[in-house]
């Protein structure tokens, strides 16, 4: 079984030196665990990062709109981290992770035109 959270808002700390992604307050993510894995969801162009919850998997989609927040995160290698307005957890893996799905993205067809002329436009 898997869970789906959107992110809402991405928020690059330049004070910190650390990226903040938010799926809104009606999300616990004090039992996630980080998998330190990420996939593509090409159909809706997004980075999706796994974590686990109880043996259930629990995808945190994030959307093309929140790219440019995550690439300044990703030039700096900058920590990123879910949050909601009680918790924070770490998503360690996340800069190598996207740095794999982004040269295999680039030119490669099989993630979808759209997909690889967002990710070659965007970082």
């Amino acid at each position: 079984m898997k869970n789906k959270m959107t992110i809402i808002n991405a928020d690059f700390n330049e004070i910190e030196k650390k990226l903040l992604i938010s799926a809104g307050e009606e999300f616990s993510i004090s039992e996630l665990k980080p998998m330190e894995q990420m996939l593509v969801d090409s159909d809706n162009l997004s980075f999706i990062y796994i974590t686990d919850r109880n043996d259930e998997y629990t995808y945190v989609a994030i959307p093309d709109t929140f790219w440019p927040e995550v690439k300044k995160a990703h030039e700096m290698n900058a920590p990123v981290y879910l949050i909601n307005r009680m918790e924070q957890l770490l998503l360690p893996g996340f800069n190598d992770e996207l740095s794999y799905l982004i040269e295999n993205i680039k030119g490669n067809s099989n993630y979808g035109e759209e997909m690889v002329k967002k990710v070659e436009s965007t970082f």
